[in-house]
């Protein structure tokens, strides 16, 4: 066997410090060497995975392919619009993504996969019913605060044009839930009492993080270029998943804007975040079947399953 027959694929994974990286890592480690990479801080995974906390914009980033000879990179190293500055996430998001791709670009990488989300379509009362990957990503003309999601995006569907070698596939998840996931929807599942905007209640969908960690390994393996959204095809009212969850429910008044965030800040109860105060209001539900027909997708766990994880796992406000 030669050389090149025997040895691993090399993967850079970045944001290691994410729960969603860190499942990730676990299905691959056995079949491949991995480097762990993220933005944040250090984290250990173990004496086999190299582990760095580096800011892709900086010199020292380019050392780790010229080292590690990747042959792919997955990128879920986006900073979530509740962390960090503006200008600190436009960097890391943005920036920090060209020089991501600039990089895989000049030393040959063949795979890239980079996870968005589905904050990119933007919550408007027109929404169609399912929203397909050819939809417009309007969140960038409605919140300030997801102008970098979008831009993100844009950076990568440009690249995947742009050197189709690359084999780029971007991800748009719906709501990630399950174990270890710190994002608003699943903090507001997990609190033993959590806010309703008066007179609304979205469907919305949900998918577990070892079912979005099993899509992504799906597409990493299957090299197809493309832009894809990643639900299950079912969906729940706002209030009932927070019912099923075991959580009491707080109404309070939608408008004006400002007046949901002084209530909840009043009553010591976690408020929405401004820019996804729409994502309450109005449904973003997304059309996942051509990534299911493309990758072969199904997710294992259920509904029930996630909400009896919240019902049972309850966390103090």
């Amino acid at each position: 066997m030669t050389e090149q027959e025997q040895r691993r694929p090399h993967i850079l994974i970045t944001g290691a410090a994410g729960a969603l990286a860190q499942q990730v890592i676990k299905q691959l480690r056995d079949t491949c060497d991995l480097v762990a990479v993220d933005f944040r801080e250090q984290v250990y995974l173990g004496d086999d995975i190299p582990s760095y906390c580096i800011d892709f914009n900086k010199r020292v980033f380019e050392d780790l392919f010229r080292r590690y000879r990747f042959d792919g990179v997955i990128h879920m190293g986006r900073i979530m619009s509740s962390q960090l500055t503006r200008m600190r996430r436009y960097n890391a998001n943005v920036l920090g993504t060209q020089k991501l791709l600039d990089l895989s670009h000049k030393y040959g990488i063949q795979r890239v996969v980079v996870l968005s989300t589905f904050h990119v379509y933007g919550a408007v009362a027109y929404n169609p019913a399912l929203i397909d990957e050819a939809a417009p990503l309007k969140s960038a003309g409605l919140s300030a605060d997801l102008v970098d999601s979008v831009e993100l995006e844009n950076l990568a569907n440009i690249y995947l044009w742009r050197y189709p070698e690359l084999n780029i596939t971007i991800l748009r998840p719906c709501n990630i839930v399950g174990p270890g996931v710190r994002n608003t929807i699943s903090t507001l599942l997990a609190s033993s009492r959590a806010p309703v905007l008066a007179g609304f209640s979205p469907m919305m969908q949900f998918i577990h993080i070892d079912d979005m960690a099993d899509a992504i390994v799906l597409a990493y393996k299957k090299p197809t270029r493309g832009v894809y959204n990643v639900a299950p095809q079912d969906w729940v009212a706002y209030q009932h998943a927070l019912k099923l969850c075991g959580c009491t429910r707080i109404p309070v008044p939608s408008i004006p804007p400002v007046l949901p965030k002084f209530i909840l800040g009043t009553l010591k109860l976690r408020s929405f975040p401004s820019y996804l105060m729409a994502f309450f209001k109005y449904p973003v539900v997304i059309d996942g079947r051509a990534f299911a027909r493309e990758f072969g997708f199904t997710p294992k766990r259920p509904l029930k399953e996630i909400f009896r994880f919240y019902r049972e796992n309850k966390r103090p406000v």
